[in-house]
């Protein structure tokens, strides 16, 4: 198991991945279109993006959290 304290992280990677992994997709598929090289291009494409995309939400997760909470009322109790 992975201790808690690196859940934030834990999930960054996997919602950078999946995001990237759909974006560069569709992307791919857009310019290029269901062909044979199609596969090749996006892998190199998802390659390059994801970890750029972890960088991305791991700096700027802690900036829109606080953001959220400037914008969310808190629940009355």
């Amino acid at each position: 198991m992975i201790p808690a304290r690196f859940a934030p992280v834990v999930v960054s990677l996997i919602l950078s991945g999946l995001m990237s992994c759909i974006v560069t997709l569709v992307a791919t598929l857009k310019n290029i279109g269901f062909s044979v090289e199609a596969l090749s291009a996006w892998l190199g494409a998802w390659s390059l993006g994801w970890p750029i995309a972890l960088a991305v939400v791991l700096v700027a997760s802690p900036m829109v959290r606080k953001q959220v909470q400037n914008w969310v009322r808190a629940p009355q109790n």
